[in-house]
């Protein structure tokens, strides 16, 4: 399996109205492109000056699926976002591959 985390350092005065946005229509789309298994948002604790910071971490089943997202479906994804919210986020993105896992007892 292989993670794709986006982090996205988002200005507060508009961090309701974004965080809705990637709930209702952003996430869903990528979602919908059928190279993810899941996705879960999570809020990075500890706040920024002028900004707050969030994680969308994603589970590709597979190296070639994250790829075929890469080529396929994140130049337009991504441009969406940046027309929408230009000069207002900062976004940082990795992937990871599992080598292990470990699960409670």
């Amino acid at each position: 399996m292989v993670l794709y985390n986006v982090t996205v350092s988002i200005d507060r005065e508009i961090e309701s109205e974004w965080l809705a946005w990637m709930r209702k229509t952003h996430i869903p789309q990528v979602m919908e492109t059928g190279c993810f298994l899941e996705c879960r948002i999570s809020k990075i604790q500890g706040e920024e000056d002028g900004g707050s910071a969030y994680s969308c971490l994603y589970l590709a089943p597979t190296s070639e699926k994250l790829e075929e997202y890469h080529a396929t479906h994140a130049p337009a994804l991504q441009q969406d976002h940046a027309l929408r919210y230009g000069g207002k986020f900062a976004a940082f993105r990795t992937n990871l591959t599992v080598i292990e896992e470990f699960k409670a007892p």
